[in-house]
């Protein structure tokens, strides 16, 4: 480890910790202290740390009307098949996001709470067993296991849920005695997987019949588009059609492995983050490389392999028409979302933009095929919902790409899913997928500047404006953005007060609809990151922060933060210190987990008092540029009462393995 380089303008350093985690490392971390007064504090800074209290009584709200005092929902009903597990967990998914992020100490324990709860409760009703999912696909598994990464990466130090993420994992490596994985085919072997290995078929409620009656199922249209005399949705109403469509989706969706299951290699890195074991590693290579090589032989993302390891085996040989795959029910916005998490989960291996190719060939192919269209005029499955989340109303064009393939063609033209190009472009920070990004904005047909009033269960979409905002484009963001979540968090508890708290209904998305806590805009200013991939992603951030005095993961009391600007060199971010009593001392560390080198810092000292009439200058004198060398993945900051520091950080991005890190104890504090 490289010697560490006195800071003329700051004084004293602390001693730090080692880059894995608890234990005091043998050099001490450079330390600043902020000089700058912060005058008037920053309208987003004081909007920053209002969040946070809203959505610290927010949360207790919630967990009072809705959940027993184990941490369990209120649920009195049955789940007849195999559905509903991810809904129970998704009511709390950003949870352990909030407390990383700075939310309240006893939020961390709630979590902990009413994970345990919840999965005894889903243990009760059938659906798990040995604390994880019978067995489902991947595109709700996913959803559902946000709320696990999230704790494991708040507090990596809790042994149980270390040793349940070893578990979960060990059920997809080779010779597991669940038997998910065939390594002769570098393929799972059901679309529904889990502690009870590959499930057939895709259970009772879909298996014996698939008739017209299901109307949440509708606008997706015929799951299989090649079952003879089934040609429409009306088809469906004659009996024996129905039961033809449940025996195909059966034999043919049922079986073999589909392109969602890549959502399981952050169930894996996740336990890889612990201790780097290489049989962990070693599959997670495997499998993706599986996909990245069919994807290459036949110039397409496809989304099946049948039982002997070939693509279309059970689907004519196509490439597209698997289970959550191209042709029903989403296309692109679950094969996109998997092959980002199976490219980032392998790229946090090493070498961490090599496998990004298998992220960008389907949105490759769907930009392909792009057209101009009106809101209304697209034949697209969600047109509500992004026509209003765009502020597009009658007239208005955009640039729609094709969402699915069939055997007819393309179809279901929506416009850019943002989030996706902005994942491919933030992990990898590749020039050609910034180029990409670029492309997605200038084609657009509008304003990536404007920042539209919505929420959906992702909690995610506001990527545009975020975007504008890095750029020097769109400078009234953070505040605009702050005063948009500070509505929705208003809004769900208007939600939540005012129905009966003894309402024990059985709609098991009403947990998502009312779930108070917004983390999308936090996680955007204060650590540089995109939302978290909905459907599996791992909790990344180009930057995230420690509390020193307090010994826990997050921003202390009082501290905002303000990621201003991220390139492929380094990170600017400003850090206000409201409170004008207490020194606040945290510790910033570079990468969700670590994995970023700083090599240098870069920040101003001394200054005069803004608004004063009179120069007011502190004792380093007047503004000053310092600059010193870092050569760690963390540094130690000071924020005296009513002080403000603005820091470039050189960085070199992934250059560091990626680990779960421990909270340093180096101070504690008396709140």
């Amino acid at each position: 480890m490289s010697a560490r380089h006195d800071i003329p303008a700051t004084g004293a350093r602390s001693v730090g910790t080692s880059p894995s985690g608890g234990t005091p490392s043998e050099t001490r971390p450079v330390e600043i202290t902020a000089t700058v007064p912060t005058g008037p504090p920053p309208a987003w800074a004081v909007l920053q740390r209002h969040l946070f209290d809203e959505l610290d009584g927010a949360w207790r709200l919630f967990s009072d009307r809705y959940t027993e005092p184990d941490g369990r929902l209120r649920f009195s009903g049955t789940i007849p098949d195999r559905d509903g597990a991810d809904d129970f967990y998704e009511a709390f998914f950003n949870w352990p996001a909030l407390y990383r992020l700075g939310g309240a100490d006893d939020l961390l324990p709630a979590v902990k709470r009413h994970w345990e709860g919840v999965t005894a409760q889903l243990t009760e009703l059938g659906l798990y067993r040995n604390e994880f999912e019978r067995g489902y696909d991947w595109f709700h598994q996913g959803e559902a296991l946000l709320m696990f990464y999230g704790i494991c990466a708040a507090d990596p130090a809790d042994q149980r849920f270390r040793e349940r993420a070893r578990r979960f994992a060990e059920q997809y490596l080779p010779g597991s005695a669940t038997g998910n994985y065939d390594p002769a085919t570098r393929s799972l072997r059901s679309p529904h997987n889990g502690s009870d290995g590959p499930r057939t078929g895709l259970g009772p409620q879909w298996d014996d019949r698939f008739g017209h009656e299901q109307r949440g199922m509708r606008p997706y249209g015929l799951p299989l588009r090649d079952v003879p005399g089934i040609t429409s949705w009306d088809d469906l109403a004659d009996e024996g059609n129905a039961v033809r469509m449940g025996h195909a989706m059966r034999d043919r969706l049922g079986r073999g492995d589909t392109a969602v299951d890549l959502a399981a290699t952050a169930l894996v890195v996740n336990a890889w983050l612990y201790d780097h074991d290489p049989r962990l590693a070693d599959w997670v290579l495997e499998y993706v490389d599986a996909w990245r090589e069919r994807a290459a032989a036949i110039g397409a993302m496809p989304d099946n392999v049948g039982p002997s390891g070939e693509v279309g085996e059970d689907h004519g040989g196509r490439w597209y028409g698997g289970h959550y795959g191209w042709t029903w029910p989403h296309g692109v916005h679950s094969i996109g979302a998997a092959t980002l998490v199976g490219a980032i989960s392998a790229g946090m291996l090493g070498r961490a933009d090599a496998r990004l190719d298998l992220a960008r060939r389907p949105l490759d192919q769907v930009w392909e095929q792009r057209r101009t269209a009106m809101p209304y005029d697209t034949g697209a499955t969600r047109r509500p919902g992004w026509a209003h989340a765009l502020g597009l109303g009658e007239g208005r064009t955009v640039n729609a790409l094709p969402t699915r393939i069939g055997p007819e063609g393309w179809f279901d033209h929506q416009p850019a899913q943002v989030a996706y190009w902005t994942w491919l472009w933030w992990f990898g920070m590749r020039d050609e997928d910034r180029a990409r990004l670029d492309r997605v904005r200038e084609h657009s047909g509008y304003d990536w500047r404007e920042v539209h009033a919505f929420r959906d269960k992702e909690e995610a979409g506001h990527e545009a404006p975020w975007l504008a905002y890095l750029d020097g484009d769109n400078p009234d963001y953070p505040e605009r953005a702050l005063r948009m979540a500070l509505a929705q968090v208003a809004h769900r508890t208007a939600l939540m007060t005012a129905e009966d708290a003894d309402t024990d209904d059985l709609d098991l998305h009403k947990w998502q609809r009312v779930n108070p806590v917004v983390t999308e805009v936090l996680t955007q200013l204060t650590t540089g990151a995109p939302q978290t991939l909905y459907n599996g992603g791992l909790p990344l951030a180009r930057v995230r922060y420690d509390d020193l005095d307090a010994a826990r993961p997050g921003l202390p009391w009082d501290v905002a933060a303000l990621v201003e600007h991220l390139d492929a060199a380094g990170t600017t971010v400003q850090l206000v210190n409201l409170s004008t009593v207490h020194t606040r001392r945290l510790r910033l560390l570079a990468g969700g987990f670590g994995e970023h080198l700083i090599t240098e810092a870069h920040w101003t000292g001394g200054g005069h008092y803004p608004g004063d009439s009179r120069d007011y200058h502190l004792p380093t004198g007047p503004e000053t540029e310092h600059s010193a060398p870092v050569d760690d993945n963390g540094l130690h900051i000071v924020l005296p009462p009513g002080r403000r520091i603005r820091l470039r950080l050189d960085m070199r991005l992934n250059a560091r393995p990626f680990a779960h890190h421990t909270s340093p104890t180096t101070f504690r504090r008396t709140r």
